[in-house]
């Protein structure tokens, strides 16, 4: 078994960790509120989305929280994440995940939602619910709404890549917070785009260049995005789940708002990334707004998803 991370160091603290990504999140809300807006002017001309989610058709999307009071909080945090973000740290932080030395344990999927559930508890102001039941509401809401097995585990288990903020993460800025490729222009659609003045990177003859390292169409597959917990959770399970490729897609890009929410880097996209997009927009709504009052019960579900875990991944316990 790999060595065990500790968990005493004070900087390392899950609770401040969640109060940071229930911020970002309620940027995301109050965006997506703007986009609903336009959505419904589309509606009004005839164009209809394709296969809406019904679970949150009559919640208020904008009630969780209001912008103003996560505006300050949220750009310090993005000030520091677009600054440090650079291309030298992404190699680095796949060579160091690849190394066979690196942080991290090994055990079940159910162990990790344990896991994180005693990592990060009572913490969101939002929900007086566990980390394991916002999980279950998740995948609850996907499961009430006939989306497919593999759509439901991938609910369930989509945040566990916050587990890598105590295997050696420098920060919340390299686990949390909206994703964006690097080693090309920061586009000026991502969000406060000003803050990337001081990573070096922009300066970069090569690397602040439109296509950079990349080239058109090369496909998303090729690009390597920001190093946060969406990104570790998919190098986790492509090689040790037969999870398929739209649920890949949902765990590595749900986070990267400036591709699925503001159309940026679609200059990017190989053909088969058109199908990942619908993947994506179809998993997000189930991501931002599925928290309620109504607490699932772990102990009955529980053999439900225990046997969509073992449907999906063969081999017990898993490397993180």
């Amino acid at each position: 078994m790999a060595p065990i991370a500790t968990y005493a160091d004070d900087e390392k603290n899950g609770a401040a960790l969640e109060a940071t990504s229930d911020a970002l999140d309620a940027v995301n809300i109050l965006k997506a509120k703007a986009a609903a807006t336009l959505e419904q002017s589309l509606e009004a001309g005839g164009l209809v989305p394709e296969n809406p989610p019904r679970f949150d058709s009559e919640k208020d999307k904008t009630s969780f929280r209001q912008y103003e009071e996560a505006c300050d909080r949220v750009k310090a945090f993005y000030q520091e994440q677009h600054e440090k973000q650079t291309v030298a740290f992404n190699l680095g932080a796949r060579v160091r995940f690849h190394s066979a030395s690196r942080e991290g344990e090994e055990m079940s999927i159910w162990e990790a939602i344990e896991k994180l559930n005693t990592l990060i508890d009572e913490s969101d102001p939002d929900t007086e619910l566990s980390q394991i039941q916002h999980l279950l509401q998740t995948a609850e809401a996907m499961r009430r709404d006939g989306q497919p097995r593999w759509m439901q585990l991938t609910g369930l288990i989509h945040d566990l890549g916050k587990l890598m903020y105590f295997y050696g993460a420098h920060g919340q800025w390299d686990v949390v917070g909206d994703t964006f490729p690097v080693g090309c222009a920061f586009d000026e659609r991502i969000i406060y785009p000003d803050t990337f003045k001081g990573n070096p990177d922009s300066k970069d003859p090569v690397y602040s260049t439109k296509f950079g390292i990349y080239s058109p169409g090369c496909g998303l597959d090729n690009v390597m995005l920001s190093w946060g917990h969406d990104e570790y959770l998919y190098h986790v399970v492509k090689d040790q789940s037969t999870l398929p490729p739209e649920a890949l897609a949902m765990i590595r890009y749900h986070s990267f708002y400036p591709w699925h929410k503001e159309g940026a880097y679609r200059e990017l996209m190989a053909e088969r990334d058109h199908a990942m997009l619908k993947a994506v927009k179809s998993f997000n709504p189930y991501d931002l707004y599925s928290k309620s009052d109504d607490a699932p019960s772990v102990e009955e579900l529980k053999p439900y998803y225990l046997e969509l875990i073992d449907e999906f991944f063969p081999e017990k316990r898993i490397k993180w």
